[in-house]
């Protein structure tokens, strides 16, 4: 019988647990199971899956190392979104804006703590709550972070509600959670519902062109569902185009948790790192809430500023579900729904402002 190292046992271990909390527990299902999945069939010794020639080897280097993997996904996720109700209320983007200050703080304490600073960037962008931003920004930068990295992005995007409700209630009065934000849809015209999209990739092109893959995608797939002529096209990117490119980047991810590539110190340091990330990204979305609050006198919940980040859609629903706890007729959805469709386009675009001024600045300085 050919020997069964520790370490391989351990992460099937690991991979059966992520499977265990995506069906039992319904923590991000459709990217946990064939995450966990991957990591199994990976630590199985001399499968050779992600040896030169195998079947994930070669996942690996057509659809992450080429970044289409990403892309793809991204134009289902726009196909989804509705930027409606962000196209009423931009100032929104205020909140989101906001609710990625903890990427940078991330950036920072990972260079603190010995990370190179292309490591740091890659690390940083798990505050973005973006599964697809931190598989695109770290095959550029840290292809041997990709692993650790992307698990822990998903894993805190799936405990999004065990985060976010101690610190909205933390950071917010009883008076403050009560505050009931009128909300009367209003009818836009398919011009600007076109527009939209449209204008969004040249802004943030001009502003970090090395990042438009991302953006393109998400505002194509967006574009292509609001045009309302190629009504197939969209249908497939919201569903099959979607889906498979989701099983594939599940158990390609899942493929590089490796036990040699994943049971090491970093792993726990990047852990550590995400959860700072994640916690001052909330941080300052509630605080900046306040503040619209205050100049407002009452019109804004500032249970909303925690839906900046890009866990989209369950930030929302946890805010709104905060909101019902204490007054079961307070209907902050369609508020919190703005904020975090916000929060998919600022966690495109921190992603982006990363990919093309890190390089420069750690040239200029020299890192």
């Amino acid at each position: 019988m050919l020997p069964f190292p520790l370490g391989n046992a351990i992460m099937i271990f690991v991979g059966c647990v992520l499977i265990y909390l995506a069906i039992k527990k319904q923590y991000e299902p459709l990217l946990l199971i064939p995450i966990g999945f991957g990591a199994l069939l990976v630590n199985i010794p001399y499968s050779g899956l992600m040896s030169e020639g195998g079947i994930l080897r070669f996942l690996y280097d057509f659809g992450i190392l080429t970044e289409i993997f990403p892309c793809l996904l991204f134009i289902g996720i726009g196909a989804m979104c509705d930027f409606g109700a962000l196209i009423e209320r931009p100032w929104f983007l205020l909140l989101a804006a906001a609710a990625h200050i903890g990427i940078f703080v991330a950036i920072l304490c990972a260079l603190a703590v010995g990370f190179t600073p292309y490591e740091a960037s890659s690390i940083g962008i798990i505050g973005a709550m973006d599964g697809p931003t931190a598989i695109f920004v770290s095959s550029r930068f840290a292809k041997d972070l990709l692993g650790p990295i992307t698990v822990c992005a998903y894993s805190y995007m799936a405990l999004v509600p065990i985060i976010q409700i101690p610190i909205s209630k933390a950071l917010t009065t009883r008076k403050e959670r009560l505050i009931k934000m009128e909300y009367e849809p209003k009818a836009y015209s398919k011009t600007i519902r076109i527009v939209f999209p449209i204008t969004v990739t040249i802004i943030t092109g001009v502003i970090a062109p090395i990042g438009l893959p991302l953006m393109g995608c998400l505002m194509f797939g967006n574009l292509i569902k609001e045009s309302g002529v190629v009504k197939r096209l969209a249908k497939s990117a919201e569903n099959e185009i979607a889906n498979v490119t989701t099983i594939l980047l599940g158990l390609t991810i899942g493929g590089t948790m490796s036990a040699q590539a994943f049971l090491l110190p970093s792993t726990l340091t990047i852990f550590a790192l995400g959860l700072v990330a994640f916690t001052f990204n909330i941080i300052p979305g509630i605080l900046v809430a306040k503040l619209a609050s205050l100049i407002t006198k009452g019109k804004v919940n500032p249970l909303i500023g925690a839906c900046g980040i890009s866990a989209f859609p369950m930030a929302a629903r946890t805010a709104h579900k905060i909101g019902r706890e204490e007054d079961s007729s307070n209907w902050l959805l369609p508020h919190a729904m703005a904020v975090n469709v916000g929060g998919q386009i600022a966690s495109v675009i921190a992603g982006a402002i990363v990919l093309t001024y890190a390089p420069i600045i750690i040239n200029a300085f020299g890192f």
